[in-house]
């Protein structure tokens, strides 16, 4: 998508947050949404420039999840989530330039995919986290999915139109995974192997993932007010 003028200047402020008073700035994580890829030029390319352009010195880290930008946004599709948390934790574990602490700016299904690394990794240090658009209670439709290529959003609403907790679409397609039915909770809460499990609805509750939430100085969530989506 393309990010305005105002928007960016929102995204600053509160990406930012406790650190513009310090002497050099925490580094910053950023995670796309779905369709999108860590450096495209005119969304993640963008917002990643924008920052480092008023924020002298700061380290901006825009996540790839695989080798290359193609299969970044693929694998925004067809990888799975609870994989995806894990290979994020390691990256910025073996990063050099993010063992002090960071801050965390979340697009879309990017900005519930921090959380988790938050409540599953909070060793991490992540100290500010803000999400634009996320889906913390999963989603329940998907009428225009973006991205360049048209064609994986046909096949992702077949797959979701076919049994969204289906055992194999569950096991890769990441929209199935925050897939939240709320005409079906029993069957969502028994099958939904990353929203229902982070939010902790099922049996086996975790309270560490309250507790390492809590943890964080700022959780900012901005809802839009015309989400399509």
């Amino acid at each position: 998508f393309f990010v305005t003028k105002m928007l960016k200047t929102t995204i600053l402020a509160l990406a930012v947050i406790g650190t513009v008073l310090a002497a050099e700035p925490d580094p910053i994580v950023i995670w796309h949404g779905m369709g999108d890829s860590c450096c495209n030029p005119a969304s993640m390319g963008s917002i990643k420039g924008m920052l480092e352009d008023n924020l002298p010195g700061v380290y901006v880290k825009s996540l790839m999840i695989g080798n290359n930008v193609i299969a970044d946004m693929e694998n925004g599709f067809f990888k799975d989530t609870n994989t995806q948390i894990q290979m994020v934790c390691d990256m910025i574990r073996e990063d050099p330039q993010i063992q002090n602490g960071f801050n965390a700016l979340g697009f879309s299904q990017g900005g519930q995919f921090l959380r988790a690394v938050q409540q599953r990794c909070p060793e991490l240090g992540m100290k500010n986290l803000v999400t634009v658009g996320a889906q913390h209670q999963g989603v329940f439709g998907f009428p225009n999915c973006p991205g360049e290529i048209v064609y994986f959003c046909d096949i992702v609403r077949d797959l979701l139109n076919y049994g969204a907790y289906a055992d194999f679409v569950q096991n890769f397609l990441v929209q199935a995974q925050y897939w939240h039915d709320p005409l079906h909770i029993d069957t969502y809460i028994a099958k939904s192997q990353f929203i229902g499990e982070i939010n902790n609805e099922g049996a086996e509750k975790k309270p560490e993932y309250a507790t390492n939430l809590a943890q964080l100085q700022n959780f900012v969530m901005i809802k839009h007010s015309k989400d399509t989506m």
